[in-house]
């Protein structure tokens, strides 16, 4: 019963011109609302943005999401070392904390595919009571950098940074996140953990 479960609000923002200007159709945001879908029992309220890769206005998308009860925001694409790859500056002129422990563990997931993750800027923030996360453009990349790597045999090789967000979440304030430990298993220390609710 989905009742028994916090509902959420979560902000997925997409970053990019060429999809904003529709030259492309964007894949950003019906990959985030599909891994998320999937992974979260809890009921989901999307608050979906597509937007340029412009500093301002993804600085005014994020705290505009916060402001509406969001409390993970979710960005893909904008996080390289091109010149119009801006998404990290403006996560940062928004943050109250960085966190970057989520940096480090989307490159070491990455890396695991390529030289290049190294080059990626990924990174996440604390505004207010919300949880922002900035992760990589493609798709594939999105659910691996979520899910993390498992062994043939399905067990976890490197866990994905989703692991550790409802316990995040937790910890600011927000609702209480459950997983379909198919998808990805989150983490919670047993003083954390609530007993189930029928």
């Amino acid at each position: 019963m989905t009742d028994a479960f916090d509902p959420v609000a979560i902000g997925i923002v997409s970053v990019s011109d060429r999809a904003s200007s529709g030259v492309y159709q964007d894949q950003g945001l019906p990959a985030l609302q599909d891994w998320l879908t999937r992974a979260l029992k809890n009921p989901i309220r999307f608050e979906p943005r597509l937007i340029p890769d412009e500093q301002e206005r993804i600085s005014a998308a994020l705290v505009d999401l916060v402001d509406a009860g969001c409390a993970l925001v979710l960005t893909t694409g904008g996080t390289g070392p091109a010149p119009r790859d801006v998404t990290p500056e403006a996560t940062l002129a928004v943050a109250d904390r960085v966190m970057p422990g989520f940096g480090e563990q989307m490159r070491q997931i990455s890396l695991a595919f390529v030289p290049t993750a190294i080059l990626s800027r990924q990174m996440a923030v604390i505004r207010g009571k919300s949880l922002i996360i900035n992760l990589p453009g493609q798709p594939k990349a999105i659910a691996e950098t979520l899910e993390g790597l498992k062994a043939p045999d399905g067990t976890q090789k490197v866990p994905g940074i989703f692991a550790a967000v409802p316990y995040c979440i937790d910890l600011i304030g927000g609702p209480y996140l459950e997983t379909h430990e198919a998808v990805c298993k989150a983490f919670r220390p047993k003083s954390a953990v609530r007993p189930p609710r029928g």
